[in-house]
């Protein structure tokens, strides 16, 4: 019998969960635990970390999964890396379901870097308004350059105090063209810092800072383990040996 685990998090994991509970396959959703309001998902769900890999190892052994889908945010490099190893210590076949990271097209004024110390250097000396896309885990580097007045959005309110002054939104995606515009435009942004995260849900920021013609540092996604690796829902049914009713 098949018993999947889905490593989750992503707006592919939760179309992905609704697939799978659609086509009654047994399966459990599991949650990193950094988002305090994580949506709801129609699986059986967990939130936290499983304990490096020896843990994620056990877990799969002991819950008799035998499927495991890293569908986790493409810089998620620590838990993909441990699902990897987890699998080959446990024996479990693992896929990973990845979105395409975003090409420059014409228009894009891209600074492309490969960390989040190279994106702090990149940015001027002189004081600028930056909008800082990368996630509250990401930012303290930028408290090396204090003089900028900085533009965060977050799921969350931060728990704890920011490491600089700096503008919050709490909004949760996916966002619009127009809104970004909007947002850009009202808070005078003149430099945006983004990873290459891909797929559609955060690409309005992108496409807005072309409209713009606006400065983008771009973060290049992590190294990771070799995978197996598809793009879509219905490749990681395939995989599970069941088709897909995407749009019924």
């Amino acid at each position: 019998m098949t018993r999947a685990l889905i490593l989750g998090g992503t707006a592919d994991a939760s179309s992905l969960a609704a697939e799978i509970a659609r086509a009654r396959i047994e399966a459990v959703y599991s949650y990193g635990g950094r988002t305090r309001t994580p949506a709801d998902q129609p699986l059986p769900t967990r939130i936290g970390g499983f304990g490096g890999v020896g843990g994620l190892a056990d877990y799969i052994r002991r819950e008799g999964i035998t499927h495991v889908i890293d569908a986790t945010h493409p810089f998620a490099a620590e838990m993909s890396r441990n699902a990897v190893a987890a699998c080959a210590e446990a024996g479990t076949p693992l896929i990973a379901l990845e979105r395409m990271p975003w090409d420059r097209t014409q228009g894009d004024n891209w600074i492309e870097v490969d960390d989040v110390n190279a994106a702090v250097a990149e940015l001027p000396e002189t004081p600028a308004r930056v909008f800082l896309a990368i996630g509250r885990q990401h930012i303290a580097p930028f408290a090396s350059k204090p003089r900028h007045a900085y533009t965060l959005r977050f799921v969350d309110p931060p728990e704890a105090p920011l490491p600089f002054a700096a503008d919050v939104i709490v909004s949760r995606g996916p966002f619009t063209l127009e809104g970004e515009l909007e947002m850009m435009r009202s808070r005078g942004i003149a430099w945006i810092v983004a990873r290459n995260s891909g797929g559609d849900g955060a690409r309005a920021k992108i496409d807005a800072a072309r409209v713009i013609g606006l400065p983008v540092i771009m973060i290049s996604r992590p190294k990771l383990p070799e995978r197996p690796r598809v793009e879509s829902v219905a490749d990681v049914m395939q995989w599970l040996g069941h088709s897909t009713r995407l749009g019924a």
